[in-house]
């Protein structure tokens, strides 16, 4: 949050198939701690973990949080292979995770909700610009080009952006 914006503008390269994941909790009943705080907590140790093993296919992620209730994450993966892989390892944070989740909602009831959509996105079917911004988003997770002759526009973009700068 403290970092300075880029001077210009920018495009993120768009030669690569992604995955964009989001993901995401509601708390339902505040005053049940018990039942929303493990939830939080484990999603909080999913990212360091993730972050940490540049091999587990996330690329970059950030978090949305709407107070008090929402918190969401946008997350762009390599693959959704390597997202249902981590998701489904027994050894991984994510996968205790969910089974205490289901187990404590069985008991508990409904005092948090938890959500994801997973989009495949091919390859040039996304653009992207950034003007005045530190590194963010698919930037962050690919690197960035500054936007010139041939990607100036949103439907220039689409028609490619390569990792190198190229058209």
């Amino acid at each position: 949050m403290n970092e300075p914006p880029e001077t210009g503008r920018f495009t993120a390269p768009n030669d690569r198939d992604l995955v964009v994941f989001l993901i995401g909790a509601r708390i339902n009943k505040l005053t049940a701690v018990r039942s929303w705080a493990p939830v939080i907590t484990g999603f909080r140790r999913m990212l360091a973990e993730l972050r940490a093993d540049p091999d587990s296919g996330l690329l970059g992620f950030r978090i949305l949080p709407r107070p008090p209730r929402l918190l969401t994450s946008v997350q762009y993966w390599e693959s959704a292979e390597k997202l249902y892989s981590y998701a489904s390892d027994p050894a991984r944070q994510h996968r205790p995770a969910w089974t205490d989740f289901y187990r404590r909602s069985r008991a508990a009831g409904e005092h948090v909700g938890i959500w994801h959509e997973t989009y495949l996105v091919p390859a040039r079917s996304y653009e992207s610009i950034y003007v005045a911004m530190p590194e963010s988003g698919l930037a962050r997770a690919f690197g960035s080009t500054p936007v010139g002759r041939g990607t100036d526009r949103a439907a220039d973009r689409l028609r490619g952006v390569r990792s190198n700068g190229d058209r």
